[in-house]
């Protein structure tokens, strides 16, 4: 893979996605905007056993993409996120440390009017979503592959950090049927976890519970490490489309807290 490629924004979007978890590390770039002063931000929380700093949400552009529209809103009573794409891919996040054992469940909500018709979670010429929330960890990068290996390092020369030893996005996808697991076709240590399918639940707010360390097995069939980011993304750049979805506020519980809402 040729880093001039990548600085092109030849990238598909979930690469350009872990650079963009990378980017800010060190300080926040002039790239990188705050919208932690909005209704949505202050709904979204991190609960983790031992209450530590965290980090603002962030709305942070992607290599050689155009920006997404993130704009709070109110839907049906919900504080909300609402993203327009234009040919577009950009990513709100928030960098978290939980430790394995703090690994709890992620509750979210999302809201989509209409599916990208071309897009192709499969491939990198349509790899584009209306839909993702993606959480990013730590492992043993002595496991990578040798091609992985040598993506992390292009993109430690591109971001002055490595990327995570593992992505699993939970998505909306045109025809796999829910529970499928798509591997990025351009590295195997971002795995796409399937829940919605096709059209029929378009038009209304969705919501989920997922337990993420079980969900990590099933994408990764081994025990996840520290997670260390956590975002939403709408993308809409390989296919030269338009997309739009609302996302309600995103919560991890940490494992021994209350099931109430």
């Amino acid at each position: 893979m040729r880093i001039d490629r990548i600085r092109s924004g030849g990238a598909s979007a979930g690469l350009a996605c872990i650079a963009a978890f990378l980017a800010g590390c060190a300080s926040s770039p002039p790239s990188t905007q705050s919208i932690a002063d909005t209704p949505w931000a202050a709904a979204s929380r991190v609960e983790i056993a031992a209450p530590a700093p965290q980090a603002g949400w962030e709305h942070v552009a992607l290599p050689g993409k155009t920006r997404v529209q993130f704009v709070p809103v109110r839907d049906d009573g919900r504080a909300a996120l609402e993203a327009t794409a234009v040919s577009a891919a950009s990513v709100v996040r928030k960098r978290v440390r939980i430790e394995p054992q703090d690994l709890g469940r992620l509750r979210f909500s999302w809201k989509v009017p209409r599916l990208i018709e071309a897009a192709d979670l499969a491939t990198r010429e349509f790899d584009d979503a209306p839909v993702r929330i993606i959480l990013a960890f730590e492992g043993d990068r002595s496991r990578l592959s040798a091609k992985d290996a040598m993506l992390s390092e292009l993109m430690r020369t591109l971001t002055g950090e490595e990327m995570p030893y593992a992505t699993l996005m939970y998505v909306w996808c045109n025809k796999r049927a829910s529970g499928t697991v798509v591997r990025s076709p351009r590295t195997d240590r971002v795995r796409k976890l399937v829940l919605e399918s096709g059209p029929g639940r378009l038009h209304q707010w969705l919501d989920y519970e997922r337990d993420v360390r079980a969900d990590f097995e099933k994408a990764f069939g081994e025990p996840p490490g520290a997670l260390v980011g956590i975002a939403l993304m709408t993308d809409s750049d390989n296919t030269r489309s338009t997309a739009t979805a609302l996302y309600g506020p995103v919560r991890h519980v940490a494992p021994n807290a209350s099931a109430a809402r």
